[in-house]
């Protein structure tokens, strides 16, 4: 599960005070809203990458809010992906591995099972600057998955990629969530992301969090 409760964050003069949201476990969470409105703000205050002021962030009913990222088990995919570029996909997909130090037969195999489950194995020696937008965004899901987190946060994962591949990066990302059983955040301003991907649609504006059921059709 994934619960805020009333906290408080900020970037330089810009501010959230008072959020609220839940996403059970288990569900794919959609969280819409206009842009600048703190969506990516949010999903940061989450991660452990942007400090709260007040309130609690809960995950699986524990709570991290004084915990470093590393700590809280969750993988991020962020909008602009953050491949390394001196880094090739099979390095990519250990990173997560070796920053815990894993062993090197664990590394080995888990980005074995991770290039399968994304095919992605003909990618492996590749550098990210050869990769299509669909490519790049199988490896940033690999790296963030590999670690077997039970939470991840994508921020609008899928803005860079054409509509021939949209259809495709639905059909993986509801596997992934599918046979992983990870809880999900996904952060998007499309309709027919939400309608299609969202067990849950949550929408910021005005300072506040509110369901919508069902999922948007306009």
């Amino acid at each position: 599960m994934i619960a805020l409760e009333g906290i408080a964050v900020g970037v330089g003069s810009f501010a959230l005070t008072d959020i609220s949201l839940q996403v059970q476990t288990g569900q794919y969470g959609i969280l819409m809203g206009k842009t600048g409105c703190g969506k990516t703000t949010l999903l940061e205050a989450i991660c452990g990458l942007r400090p709260i002021s007040a309130g609690r962030v809960l995950l699986a009913g524990r709570d991290v809010s004084g915990l470093k990222p590393a700590e809280r088990n969750i993988g991020y995919v962020p909008q602009d992906k953050a491949l390394f570029t001196t880094m090739n996909v099979r390095r990519h997909l250990a990173f997560s591995l070796r920053v815990r130090r894993a062993e090197a037969k664990l590394v080995e195999e888990r980005v074995a099972e991770m290039a399968d489950l994304l095919d992605i194995e003909p990618l492996l020696d590749r550098m990210p600057q050869g990769l299509s937008g669909g490519e790049a965004q199988r490896v940033a899901l690999g790296r963030a998955l590999a670690s077997h987190p039970r939470i991840i946060c994508l921020d609008e994962p899928l803005s860079a990629v054409d509509e021939a591949t949209r259809d495709e990066m639905y059909d993986l990302l509801e596997s992934l969530q599918k046979r992983t059983g990870v809880t999900v955040l996904h952060v998007t301003h499309s309709h027919s992301e939400a309608r299609r991907l969202g067990d849950c649609v949550l929408r910021l504006e005005h300072g506040r969090v509110r369901q919508l059921e069902p999922a948007p059709t306009a």
